[in-house]
């Protein structure tokens, strides 16, 4: 019965799969536990708290080469995490742009988009990285160049962003009458940064309440209030308050005998991963872009045109949005290509999780399996929450069924 009765088969058949699915994990284990018992190695993660003995040249944390391992995962960790966010961020501006522009009705930026898209999504990533690596390392003048009234080089931005073969140097946030930060324990927290992110989301939340109201009285009277200043209102007010409250301003880079003292520092490996993980993912979600506009009924831009809309705004208003739906599941890969991509970083010597627990950790410790399982779990877990935030804004934007 548990086999033909069509009630139970489905049910049979999965519990025998569980079960043989169980048995082999449980050989997988026992095998791996006895070989390393034979070459006289325990299974542990112990060495996580073993003092490192290794220098991390770019963090996000305070880390010694006194710190532990597990330290020093964190850093790698922090390291990639920030490197996939700005990619994703940057890569999905460039992608979006890049994939209405190739539908343009204009000849030569279409092409030269088609262009763009096609040698990035042809060669490799790993040899872009090098190549815009080794041009800034290269090509890019050194900081002396910047000194004297006979300089080769200057600043950009006012003097306020410097290019040279040492990295990229860019103003950073400063507050004169700074809150202080909060101690967790393994990393301190500012709780500026915290009093910025609060006022920002108070600033989203009562954005929101406004177009909501807006739709409303459309909705009523049949014309859209303007909203436009209100909105710009809503952000620049209490941001604006917040950061005279606080004597918010940048700190400039200045040159300072060999070297640019002040501002933030981006090493050319960091810079280089960024710019790499931008253009050639930012060339794969072009395409996703363009296949979801073109999957949208044509009728729906010539009954927008009829309206009175502009392209522009039909584009971003009847288009864009129904064409979400389409894009977005592909994105989700994207996103995770980024994040596994950043592992390409020790190519150029950025320290992040594959460098440093899955490099000098495990040369250091001889505990490659405990290593390659910890590696192995903590990008799946960032994958598994970056699918679980896309799926979730996936169905947010989905067509509702009345």
């Amino acid at each position: 019965m548990l086999l033909y009765d069509t009630r139970y088969r489905s049910l049979t058949l999965q519990f025998i799969a569980l079960v043989l699915f169980v048995l082999a994990a449980w050989w997988l284990v026992t095998n791996t536990v006895a070989n390393l018992k034979a070459l006289g190695k325990d299974f542990s993660f112990g060495f996580l708290t073993v003092r490192s003995g290794y220098d991390i040249n770019q963090r996000l944390i305070e880390y010694t080469s006194d710190s532990s391992h597990g330290r020093a995962m964190l850093v790698g960790l922090l390291n990639t995490l920030l490197l996939a966010a700005l990619s994703c961020v940057t890569a999905t501006i460039v992608g979006v742009f890049a994939g209405v522009l190739r539908l343009s009705e204009n000849w030569l930026i279409s092409r030269l988009i088609g262009f763009y898209v096609e040698i990035f999504r042809n060669i490799p990533l790993v040899l872009w990285i090098l190549l815009i690596f080794a041009v800034m390392t290269e090509s890019m003048p050194a900081p002396n160049a910047f000194r004297g009234e006979n300089a080769t080089s200057s600043m950009l931005f006012f003097d306020s962003v410097a290019i040279t073969n040492r990295g990229v140097y860019v103003p950073e946030p400063l507050f004169d009458r700074s809150l202080g930060n909060i101690d967790l324990g393994i990393f301190l927290v500012s709780v500026d940064l915290l009093a910025i992110l609060a006022v920002l989301a108070v600033c989203i939340y009562a954005w929101r309440k406004l177009k909501a109201h807006a739709s409303a009285v459309q909705n009523a009277t049949g014309v859209r209030p303007t909203t436009w200043w209100k909105s710009l209102l809503i952000f620049a007010v209490p941001l604006l308050a917040l950061k005279l409250a606080l004597g918010f301003h940048l700190g400039m880079p200045e040159l300072k005998g060999f070297n640019f003292a002040g501002g933030t520092y981006m090493r050319n490996s960091f810079f280089a991963m960024w710019v790499a993980l931008t253009l050639y993912t930012g060339a794969f979600i072009a395409e996703t872009v363009r296949g979801g506009i073109l999957a949208i009924s044509r009728g729906q831009s010539e009954a927008a045109f009829a309206l009175g809309l502009r392209p522009g705004r039909t584009m971003s208003l009847v288009i864009l949005p129904q064409a979400l739906r389409v894009i977005i599941p592909p994105m989700i890969s994207q996103y995770l290509n980024i994040t596994k991509n950043t592992s390409l970083a020790l190519a150029v010597g950025y320290m992040d999780l594959r460098a440093t627990l899955g490099g000098i950790t495990i040369n250091q410790t001889g505990r490659e399996l405990e290593g390659m399982l910890l590696l192995m779990l903590t990008y799946l877990v960032i994958s598994l929450i970056i699918s679980m935030v896309m799926n979730w804004y996936n169905a947010s934007v989905r067509l509702k069924e009345r």
